[in-house]
């Protein structure tokens, strides 16, 4: 393909390997999860209601993700995306430090609702790797080509504005104008305000998916904006060469924890550390990490999202109960045993450990028990990544035990076999009914 653009409205399934394809069904089962578990955080609740109250359908409308009720497309992707950010068990990718399918799914399905439906199961499965594609390569660009550190609404409302040139068949110029207005006005907030004040805010994709999506509708009307520099400018081109040949999607982490990325070697760590302590009491535990996951210092969080951006705090519930999961961040924020787990951990930026991140993020934890022996992890790395991934059995349980509670055995069983045979017709049809309707 030439160039961004041809690969945007060009990509067709045949040109995608079967493992591409495979690892993309994988991504839509595992965000589906995550959306049926997100639904249910006050954020999404929030963002649900703000935009059925203010963000209203025109001419083109979409129902919000396990919802049902229509809005605008911006405000149904502004919905999806505040609803998968607000369960932080989403893939992402170390090189971009953020999150791509939190808003190219939600974009994605704004649009087959109604305004711009697949024509078949193929074309879903194709905008959806070309979605991806698109964010990786925009979120690698920006951080490489400008200083501040940004959240991921900076660069994956490219990706959903690039879905809406596709789906709407936008001509050259108008999806160079989509796309330069999404990078222009796309949230380019602080990522590490969030870090040191978890809130809502999150990882910036509530604005991200909104932002993309008003970019491609106001690109449509005549609205100028090219170009976008993460995409055309010069010191970018070296990330959009291999468009087509190097599949980005095939580098996404998936997450066994629904906690930020960051702390989850040191929950690994943890995990291994408390087999080892075999109920023995544990005095102190000593962290030692890179300095972004360090400032994840919360050890009493106030709500569901300081919970998920905390590193004690999982490491705690780790040691003290052996797991890590939806109630620990929800139900289990002040559980007992796990704060006061959490008192007794302290942590500390390593120099070395600093040094190789974004590529690699790994922690050392030392666990000291109440005899005074001394129990130290090897340096570690959370599982997920393409180097030591979860298996396909470890994903399907893990949508399972999301989605069951929330729609039912039949509804799960029925969306996993649809998201197997995508490529048929019906199979993506029934797919958008399945995540745009209300929960069970």
């Amino acid at each position: 393909m030439r160039d961004w653009v041809d690969f945007v409205h060009g990509l067709a399934l045949a040109d995608i390997p079967a493992e591409v394809r495979h690892r993309a069904r994988m991504c839509l089962l595992d965000l589906a999860g995550v959306a049926a578990s997100g639904r249910g955080t006050p954020v999404s609740r929030i963002v649900h209601d703000f935009a059925a109250a203010h963000q209203l359908g025109g001419r083109l409308g979409a129902r919000m993700i396990f919802d049902g009720r229509r809005v605008s497309l911006p405000g149904a992707a502004m919905a999806g995306a505040a609803t998968i950010d607000g369960y932080d068990a989403h893939d992402g990718h170390r090189l971009t430090k953020g999150h791509a399918g939190v808003v190219v799914l939600p974009a994605l399905l704004a649009l087959e609702d109604e305004a711009a439906p697949s024509r078949d199961g193929a074309e879903f499965l194709v905008r959806l790797v070309m979605g991806y594609e698109i964010a990786t390569r925009a979120g690698i660009a920006l951080h490489a080509t400008v200083p501040d550190y940004h959240t991921s609404g900076a660069w994956n409302a490219l990706a959903a504005a690039a879905v809406a040139a596709r789906a709407l068949r936008f001509d050259r110029e108008t999806t160079r104008h989509a796309l330069g207005t999404a990078e222009f006005y796309g949230p380019r907030s602080q990522m590490m305000r969030c870090i040191d004040f978890p809130t809502m805010v999150k990882d910036g994709s509530t604005y991200g998916g909104q932002v993309g999506l008003s970019a491609a509708l106001m690109a449509q009307a005549g609205f100028t904006g090219a170009p976008a520099i993460s995409v055309e400018g010069g010191d970018a081109a070296a990330f959009w060469g291999d468009l087509g040949t190097r599949w980005r999607i095939l580098e996404q982490y998936f997450k066994p924890w629904p906690i930020c990325r960051w702390a989850q070697p040191s929950v690994a760590a943890a995990q291994d550390l408390r087999a080892q302590a075999a109920g023995r009491a544990i005095e102190k535990v000593r962290i030692r990490t890179f300095h972004a996951a360090a400032r994840l210092d919360v050890r009493e969080p106030d709500g569901t999202d300081a919970a998920q951006y905390a590193l004690p705090f999982p490491v705690a519930a780790m040691l003290a109960h052996g797991k890590v999961d939806g109630d620990t961040v929800t139900t289990g924020l002040r559980d007992p045993a796990t704060l006061a787990m959490a008192r007794r951990i302290t942590t500390e930026t390593d120099p070395e450990l600093d040094a190789l991140f974004p590529a690699r993020r790994i922690a050392i934890v030392e666990v000291t028990l109440s005899d005074g022996t001394v129990l130290a992890s090897p340096r570690t790395e959370a599982r997920g990544d393409p180097e030591d991934p979860l298996s396909d059995a470890e994903l399907l349980a893990k949508a399972e035990a999301s989605l069951v509670p929330r729609i039912g055995r039949a509804r799960h069983d029925a969306l996993r076999a649809d998201i197997a045979g995508i490529e048929a017709a019906p199979a993506a049809r029934r797919i958008v009914e399945t995540l745009l309707s209300p929960l069970a």
